[in-house]
């Protein structure tokens, strides 16, 4: 594996705290937040020691990024530049929330080095919002969408659908409309311990996959293509970051609970390919407590950039793989690979496959028996 070239860098403080949201977050206090920052320099210093070289991709998620104010998110890009020598030379995306700026704070992001940010939209109707426990409105997040492109930067927008009394048609078509070049559509999960699973708040699996299979159709009208699973583009505008996690390629971590994959170390077992690394939460973290590092061996990279490379559209390059993981998909899965083509999920093309359109819709049952022949070896 080579040096990493990007980063993801965690914010974890929200405006919010939303009733579907598992990830590692917190509302902010200026304590909590100057500490946050002191730590995020330290750290940033140290692996950059460790890993230099320029960034292609820094992608800063949360949380909400965008709750930092102008002075904090500069301290925070700041740490990276000392770093690495400046932001990523292909993107630098920002998550941000579409009640945290306006027209004259999208273009200090843009003056800042920021090229691209994710606004968590989530709907265009109000009842909806609230139900999701979003503080905007939709017309907040279409308005937000302007500033951000009136900058001069390039919009992503999350979109969650399957949620109850939604209309979904109605919210794709606005994300479509509204000129953002990307949309990230995602269903509803009802993640354990969240206030929703509590509140035993289901999702009709039904709806989930008529809205899955009206994304798709609807947003490809308006020019946006599916290329992964969740994601949608025009063309050019598809996110390198994620491109990265999908292709397998290494990426640094930083900040409370962040994930990175590295090249391994020498002291690291015989066979790893690669080391998975996930700092510890804010508390453990801001002590200076060492990332977890869990080893990753040929096999199990191999499952892994099967199961991503399936989610894109260019599928899953057996001499890739190979070359990365000493394995050969082909070889190793051909009972599964043939199972699949046999029953039009998957689609082979030499040394590429892909998923098929009803593979894509079935994905996770299309896994399952890699999964088991992966465990049973």
């Amino acid at each position: 594996m080579e040096t990493p070239g990007s980063l993801y860098l965690h914010v974890p403080f929200c405006p919010q705290v939303c009733p579907y949201c598992d990830f590692h977050k917190m509302r902010r206090h200026e304590g909590l937040v100057a500490a946050y920052l002191t730590r995020i320099e330290a750290e940033a210093e140290a692996l950059a020691a460790r890993w230099s070289g320029r960034l292609r991709t820094l992608y800063l998620g949360g949380g909400t990024p965008s709750h930092l104010d102008d002075a904090e998110l500069s301290r925070v890009l700041g740490a990276v530049r000392r770093g690495w020598g400046g932001l990523g030379a292909l993107e630098t995306t920002l998550e941000a929330d579409p009640g945290t700026f306006d027209a004259a704070r999208a273009a200090r992001w843009r003056d800042d080095g920021v090229t691209r940010v994710s606004i968590g939209m989530q709907s265009t109707q109000d009842a909806v919002l609230r139900f999701l426990g979003r503080s905007h409105s939709g017309a907040e997040a279409l308005r937000a969408v302007e500033h951000a492109l009136a900058a001069g930067l390039a919009v992503s927008l999350d979109v969650i659908t399957a949620v109850p009394g939604q209309d979904v048609r109605a919210d794709l078509a606005a994300a479509a409309a509204s000129g953002a070049q990307h949309v990230s559509v995602y269903t509803l999960t009802i993640e354990p311990f969240t206030p929703f699973a509590r509140r035993g708040v289901r999702v009709d699996e039904e709806r989930a996959a008529d809205d899955f299979e009206l994304a798709e159709s609807l947003l490809a009208a308006n020019a946006l293509e599916r290329y992964e699973v969740s994601n949608h583009a025009r063309p050019g505008f598809e996110s390198h970051h994620n491109r990265v996690y999908w292709r397998g390629d290494g990426w640094l971590a930083l900040g409370p609970s962040a994930a990175g994959f590295e090249p391994p170390d020498p002291d690291d077992p015989p066979g790893t390919r690669g080391v998975r690394t996930r700092n510890a939460p804010i508390k453990a973290w801001l002590a200076g407590e060492a990332p977890e590092r869990t080893p990753v061996d040929g096999a199990t990279l191999a499952l892994e950039l099967l199961m991503t490379g399936l989610r894109t559209r260019e599928g899953v390059d057996a001499r890739l793989v190979h070359a990365r993981t000493g394995i050969d998909p082909f070889e190793r899965y051909a009972p599964q690979v043939a199972a699949a083509t046999a029953q039009g999920t998957l689609r082979r093309h030499g040394d590429r496959v892909v998923a098929t359109r009803r593979g894509v819709m079935l994905l996770n049952a299309v896994l399952r028996p890699f999964f088991a022949a992966h465990d049973d070896a």
